[in-house]
């Protein structure tokens, strides 16, 4: 049974990427019918989750959240319920990579723009050449092209799906479909495909090690600024929020 630590009425299992990575295997192995939906948490989506009651019950219903940021392992070492690390989205995705290799499992990448959703398909392959890509379509697409990618996904049932389409926009096409989709999991993972095909320069490693990840994207992506006005704001909120019970665990 994993321990939970409650901040700002999530809650966020106290797991490390290794464990993630565990249950996620197993999901797969397990070949469960019912879709597993992982949601990796940022202050941003904790933020939106405060205000949109879809996206909180999206955020409830998850197969599985994970505290992805820096902001929410401090609030909960502030408050007393110590997140162990985070798990972001990017180094889970480059997990799943690394042992859908060694295992054979099947991925469908869906999202960024065009040129760089085709990228994907090539630097994937070459690096990871044993895993399976059943198919891959970018993230600009009609309605009438959504439904045929439903319907593709649905047919090819992937083991895992890959969605970049930006939050919380992923998390709700997701949910969306989830009943239609026949993959075994899916996982929104933000931008983390731009910078697998080479189009945004990876954190550095030490820029990782110092939690200053966010810094560093600031300094690539100047535009980013207004977004990251909400981590001041989060930090101050989280730390003062009051949940009636700070610490929670699920059987």
């Amino acid at each position: 049974m994993e321990k939970y630590s409650k901040i700002m009425g999530i809650n966020f299992p106290r797991i490390t990427l290794d464990r993630t990575i565990e249950i996620l295997s197993n999901v797969i192995e397990e070949k469960r019918s019912k879709l597993f939906h992982v949601i990796t948490v940022n202050p941003e989506i904790t933020m939106a989750y405060q205000k949109d009651s879809y996206l909180r019950s999206i955020i409830n219903e998850a197969g599985l959240i994970t505290a992805d940021g820096i902001g929410i392992v401090m609030v909960s070492r502030l408050r007393g319920c110590k997140l162990p690390e985070r798990v972001t989205g990017y180094d889970t995705l480059l997990r799943l990579l690394s042992l859908g290799n060694h295992k054979k499992w099947s991925f469908y990448f869906l999202g960024a723009d065009p040129i760089t959703n085709n990228k994907i398909s090539e630097v994937i392959g070459e690096k990871y050449p044993d895993l399976l890509i059943l198919g891959r379509h970018h993230g600009f697409f009609s309605q009438h092209e959504e439904d045929q990618i439903v319907d593709e996904i649905a047919f090819l049932k992937p083991d895992i799906l890959v969605v970049a389409l930006g939050a919380p926009y992923a998390e709700k096409w997701i949910y969306t479909y989830k009943t239609k989709l026949n993959a075994k999991i899916a996982i929104g993972v933000g931008g983390s495909l731009d910078v697998i095909s080479g189009k945004v320069k990876a954190t550095p490693v030490i820029w990782k090690r110092l939690n200053l990840e966010w810094l560093f994207r600031l300094i690539q992506q100047p535009s980013r600024w207004k977004r990251q006005l909400i981590l001041p704001r989060f930090l101050i909120r989280a730390l003062f929020f009051r949940d009636r019970k700070n610490i929670s665990s699920r059987k």
